[in-house]
């Protein structure tokens, strides 16, 4: 990834080591001559001043004790240093230290040329400057071209007039500089591969998980709030971890509760829009239904008025027409009101345990006058109670209004049939009429109001479409289902009540 943080992470930990080796690099080439050259200065510094506390115990003696010879060795040894001292005895310089006995030809030839360079100041093979000078002691830096070498040396002079010479070895500071820096860029060099591998291995358990909560985001975004990141340290990453966990829980009930608002504000709208809808086709199907019945009763009672008829049978005819205009607009009223309390829940339903089959048998007895009139065969064989679960008066005007239609509706063999269909915690009370079928596209709308399939036949019998809206209302109500079949000999009507209670 172009701008990935491990890859930045990297690059700068390289940059941080390579700006480090630079610096230093910088100070040994700067500085480290002269901080070299000042340790070696000190250095020959001291061992003389060991060396000067080692002879102040010889004040008359010309050679030091064997002891105290081992003793300068190894401080000769340790610190890098050769030692000479010398004391003049009978007008010629002779060497105290080391003793005379046990000088080699180098050490002879060496301790001869460092009195010529000293002592002699027509010397052309030495180049010779002061660093530091005390009261009782110079020290030197100094190019031998006859041995094409640097050294540090140091011309002393100790109470007894003995004369001190300490020479160290010392090398071209650059070449050592040079050797350091090339040693330093090798591991530099390694440094920087090491960071880089070690960066991106270290980084990498930084960055999955960042990589995991951008995924989680971006599932946020797509409004899938399942996702969750597993906080595993209690760092600032495990910190933002349960931060947008938090978030998604939060995203997730606040945009449920929007939803739920949404919807129940789109329902609101629905309802109203339905209401209205609901308003008008109810005004116009009430001013249709009370068209006719308000124009006969108009008609018959200025007939009245007018004397059209002066015989009284035909006056009482006149009178009973009216009356029952009057009952049949009266009947669709309470119709009306009834329907009006269910649709718009203003009538609590009232559970009850009852018995069905009573109820069935209730409304048959009140039908049983109509029943011989048109000579119908009513088949309805139970017996024993059945106990359901409902509003006892409602489901009561459910099975008045199958049963009232059924008998307006019945024909050709004059059959009404009443079953009780028992399915689990459910039971179906089903109405079948002989008689004609209803067309298949006008199923679905008997139960809107003031429909009519054969409004001349409804208008017969005083019919004005509202029964089967006060069936699917109550049903409604009741949280069950209706509803109507065509069988090859007639129709049946069904509804379903609950067996047990909730």
């Amino acid at each position: 990834m172009k701008y990935s943080i491990r890859l930045k992470l990297a690059l700068l930990l390289t940059a941080l080591i390579a700006f480090t080796i630079f610096i230093t690099w910088f100070i040994n080439r700067t500085f480290l001559a002269d901080y070299y050259l000042h340790c070696k200065k000190n250095q020959i510094a001291d061992v003389f001043y060991l060396v000067e506390d080692i002879y102040s115990k010889y004040e008359d003696e010309l050679f030091l004790s064997e002891e105290d010879t081992i003793t300068v060795e190894r401080l000769s040894s340790n610190s890098d240093v050769n030692i000479y001292v010398l004391m003049s005895f009978a007008g010629a310089p002779l060497s105290s230290y080391p003793h005379p006995l046990d000088f080699g030809e180098r050490e002879e030839d060496q301790i001869q040329r460092l009195i010529k360079n000293y002592m002699s100041s027509d010397s052309e093979q030495v180049d010779r400057t002061v660093i530091q000078e005390k009261d009782n002691y110079s020290i030197y830096r100094l190019y031998d071209s006859h041995l094409d070498s640097n050294y540090i040396d140091l011309i002393g002079v100790l109470e007894d007039n003995k004369i001190v010479f300490l020479r160290s070895n010392f090398e071209s500071i650059q070449e050592s500089v040079a050797l350091a820096n090339q040693f330093l860029g090798y591991i530099g060099l390694l440094a920087v591969v090491i960071g880089i591998i070690s960066m991106l291995l270290v980084s990498r358990r930084y960055t999955k998980p960042i990589h995991e909560m951008a995924n989680i985001a971006r599932r946020m975004s797509e409004l899938d709030f399942e996702a969750k990141y597993y906080v595993r340290n209690k760092d600032e990453i495990g910190e933002l971890g349960s931060s947008i966990n938090i978030l998604s829980d939060k995203l997730q009930n606040t945009i449920s509760e929007l939803k739920s608002a949404n919807n129940e504000l789109e329902l609101d709208i629905q309802k109203k829009t339905e209401l209205d809808e609901i308003r008008k086709e109810f005004l116009s199907n009430v001013s249709h239904e009370l068209k006719t019945p308000i124009s006969l009763i108009q008609g018959y009672a200025e007939g009245l008025i007018e004397n059209v008829h002066d015989d009284e049978e035909n006056r009482n005819f006149y009178c009973e027409v009216i009356i029952d205009e009057a009952n049949k607009m009266n009947q669709m009223v309470k119709r009306l009101l009834t329907l009006n309390e269910l649709e718009f829940g203003s009538n609590q339903v009232n559970f009850e345990r009852f018995d069905i089959v009573q109820i069935i048998k209730s409304v048959l007895l009140s039908n049983e006058i109509i029943i011989r009139q048109r000579e119908v065969s009513v088949r309805f064989d139970e017996e024993e109670p059945i106990y359901v679960w409902a509003d006892e008066y409602l489901i009561q005007q459910v099975v008045s209004n199958y049963i009232s239609n059924a008998l307006n509706y019945v024909s050709d063999a004059n059959i009404i049939e009443i079953k009780l269909i028992r399915r689990e915690n459910v039971l179906r009370v089903a109405v079948f009429n002989t008689g004609e079928n209803i067309p298949e596209e006008e199923l679905d709308k008997l139960w809107i109001k003031f429909y009519k399939v054969d409004r001349a036949r409804t208008r017969e019998y005083g019919g004005n479409g509202i029964g089967l809206s006060i069936v699917k209302a109550v049903m409604n109500s009741h949280n069950k289902e209706c509803g109507v079949i065509n069988h090859s000999s007639g129709v049946e009507f069904w509804f379903e009540l609950d067996t047990t209670s909730l």
